[in-house]
C-alpha cells in the first residue's frame, strides 16, 4: 500500500505544478508604469512581440516541396464568384 500512497501523492504535486504554471508565465511585465513612451513602447514589444511579416504561402509545403493542384482552380472560381453580381 506504500506505493499506492506515494503514487498518488506524486500524481497530486505534478498536477498541482501543471495547474500553476501557466500562471507563472502569463505575468506580463508592468509596462503601464512606464512614463517615457519609447521604454514603454520598448516593453511592450518585449512582452507581446510582433507577428511574421511574410506568412508561408499556402498549399506549398517548404519540406516536400508539394504544390496544392487544386489552389489555382480554387482562386479562378472565386474570382469568377466575386464578379457575379447580385441586386443588379
Amino acid at each position: 500500500m506504500k506505493t499506492a500512497r506515494t503514487s498518488t501523492a506524486a500524481l497530486l504535486l505534478a498536477s498541482a505544478l501543471c495547474t500553476f504554471t501557466p500562471a507563472a508565465f502569463a505575468a506580463d511585465p508592468n509596462c503601464r508604469a512606464i512614463e517615457s513612451t519609447g521604454a514603454r513602447l520598448s516593453c511592450y514589444d518585449a512582452a507581446f512581440p510582433p507577428k511574421q511579416a511574410n506568412p508561408p504561402k499556402p498549399g506549398i509545403d517548404s519540406s516536400s516541396g508539394y504544390k496544392d493542384p487544386f489552389l489555382a482552380e480554387e482562386a479562378r472560381t472565386a474570382a469568377k464568384l466575386k464578379n457575379i453580381c447580385r441586386g443588379c
